[in-house]
C-alpha cells in the first residue's frame, strides 16, 4: 500500500495553513476524519492482484531498429481502475517511457504500448510490471508488483550489407559471369578462346594453337569450394569502444559481410567466437542459412574480461577443416604486449593456411597526432605517435610471420576486409 495525495488533502481541508499559524489542535480534530476518508477511498480502489495481464513483444529485431511491446490489462472488477503502470523493461531495451496513466472501466480491457529502441545486442527482458491503483479521491493507492515475463532478441545490425551488391558484382566479373574482355585471374582452368590483343602471352595454349593454326588462349576462373574460417576474439580487448561501438560488434559486422561474399563465391565458411571457450560456432551452413545462424550465434555474446587463449586457435581451425583455408582472425593488433600470444601462435597457421588479421583502428589516435596547440595537446600527440609506432611494429611482425593485416576504422573495416578477400581470390592465393 502506498500513501499519496496527503499534502493535497490537508490543503483542501484547510489544515496546513492552521498548522503553520500555530494552531495544532485543529490537526488533531481533522486527522481522524482524513484517515477514515482515505481508507474509504482505498476501499474503492481496484485490487491489483485481481487484474489479468498479457504481454506481446517481438521475437527478434536488429540493433538500431525500433519496435513496440504491448501490455494488455483486463479489469475483472465492476469498479473503474485508475492506475499508474510501470513496465519494467531493462534500461538497455531502450524504452522511450516506462510509466503511463491508465483508466480501465469495469470488466473491460485496455492496451498499453511501449516503444522500444534497444541499445545493445542480446536478449532484452522485462521481468515484471508495477501497478499503483487509486481510489476516486486519489488519497491512498494500492501498489503491487506482478511478474509478467517478456523478452526479445536483438541481432547485430549488419549495416554493411549495403556494400554487398557492388562486391558481388566484382565477384561476378572475376568469375566471368559478366561481359568483360578478359576472364578474372585464378588457378582453375575454365575454357579456351581466340587470342585478342592485350591477352597475356603466358596464357597461350600452344597445343590448341597448333591444331587450329590460330592463337588460342586459356581462360581461368577464381577458385571455388575453398574454405574460409573466421575466428572472432571475444576476450577483454574486444570490449573497448571505438567510435562508440565495441570492437566485437565491428568484428561481427566484418564477419557477416565476408561470409556473405564467400558463400556467394562458392566457398565454405566456418565461424567461431572464442576467448578461452567456444562461445558460438557455425559449421556446414551455406547461403541465407549461414547468415541466419551467424547472427543467432552472435546476438547473446558479450566480451569476457579475460585474456584470449591463442594457443588453442590452431586446434579450432583443424577441427573446422583439414584443407588449406583462408583464416581470418578478428582481434586487436595494437600493442606488442597484448599481441604476444597472437604472434607466438601465427607460425602454426601460416605454414598451411592464408592468414589475415583484421583489427579495428582508433581514429582518435590519428587525430591526436595533429594537434600541437597546447602543452597538454603536445603530450597527447606524443602518446598517440607512440601508439601508432607500436601498431606499426605489430603489423610488421605479423607480415614477417607470413600473415597480412587489415586495419581500418570501424565504418571502413568490413569493406576493407571484403576487398582484401576479393583481391586474394583474384590473385589465385586461396
Amino acid at each position: 500500500m502506498a500513501l499519496s495525495g496527503w499534502f493535497v488533502a490537508l490543503v483542501a481541508f484547510g489544515i496546513v495553513p492552521i498548522v503553520i499559524t500555530g494552531e495544532p489542535a485543529v490537526l488533531v480534530l481533522w486527522l481522524p476524519f482524513v484517515i477514515v476518508l482515505g481508507l474509504i477511498d482505498m476501499a474503492f480502489a481496484v485490487s491489483v492482484r485481481s487484474l489479468r495481464f498479457e504481454r506481446t513483444s517481438p521475437d527478434r529485431l536488429r540493433l538500431g531498429e525500433t519496435t513496440s511491446a504491448t501490455l494488455r490489462i483486463t479489469n475483472p472488477a465492476r469498479r473503474r481502475l485508475r492506475a499508474i503502470v510501470r513496465d519494467g523493461w531493462q534500461p538497455s531495451a531502450g524504452a522511450h517511457t516506462n510509466r503511463a496513466r491508465l483508466t480501465v472501466p469495469g470488466r473491460e480491457r485496455r492496451e498499453l504500448t511501449t516503444v522500444l529502441t534497444p541499445l545493445r545486442r542480446g536478449t532484452r527482458e522485462a521481468a515484471h510490471i508495477t501497478v499503483r491503483s487509486y481510489g476516486p479521491l486519489r488519497l491512498i493507492a494500492r501498489q503491487t508488483t506482478v511478474v509478467v515475463p517478456g523478452s526479445f532478441t536483438v541481432l547485430p545490425p549488419f549495416n554493411s550489407r549495403k556494400h554487398l551488391p557492388s562486391r558481388l558484382a566484382r565477384l561476378r566479373e572475376l568469375d566471368g559471369a559478366t561481359s568483360v574482355m578478359i576472364r578474372g585471374q585464378g588457378t582453375e582452368f575454365d575454357s579456351l578462346r581466340d587470342y585478342v590483343r592485350g591477352d597475356d602471352v603466358r596464357s597461350i595454349d600452344w597445343r590448341a594453337t597448333a591444331r587450329r593454326s590460330e592463337l588460342v588462349v586459356r581462360t581461368w576462373r577464381p577458385e571455388r569450394d575453398r574454405r574460409v574460417v573466421i575466428v572472432v576474439d571475444s576476450g577483454r580487448t574486444s570490449a573497448a569502444r571505438i567510435d562508440d561501438e565495441p570492437r566485437i560488434d565491428t568484428a561481427f559486422e566484418s564477419a557477416l559481410l565476408l561470409a556473405a561474399l564467400a558463400s556467394s563465391a562458392g566457398d565454405h565458411v566456418d565461424f567461431i567466437i572464442y576467448d578461452r571457450r567456444v562461445r558460438a560456432r557455425v559449421q556446414g551452413a551455406a547461403g541465407p542459412d549461414l547468415l541466419s545462424k551467424m547472427v543467432d550465434g552472435m546476438a547473446p555474446v558479450q566480451p569476457e574480461l579475460i585474456e584470449m587463449d591463442w594457443s588453442s586457435v590452431p586446434g579450432l581451425v583443424r577441427q573446422a577443416t583439414s584443407q588449406r583455408a583462408l583464416v581470418v582472425l578478428a582481434t586487436t593488433a595494437e600493442s606488442p604486449g597484448a599481441s604476444r600470444g597472437l604472434l607466438a601462435m601465427l607460425p602454426q597457421l601460416t605454414t598451411k593456411h592464408t592468414v589475415v588479421v583484421a583489427s579495428v583502428a582508433d581514429p582518435t589516435i590519428v587525430d591526436a597526432t595533429r594537434d600541437r596547440s597546447t602543452r597538454d595537446a603536445v603530450y597527447q600527440a606524443a602518446a598517440a605517435e607512440r601508439a601508432l609506432l607500436d601498431q606499426s611494429r605489430v603489423a610488421t611482425a605479423i607480415n614477417q610471420l607470413g600473415a597480412s593485416v587489415v586495419s581500418k576504422r570501424p565504418t571502413e573495416l568490413p569493406l576493407a576486409l571484403a576487398d582484401h578477400y576479393i583481391a586474394l581470390k583474384a590473385a589465385g592465393k586461396l
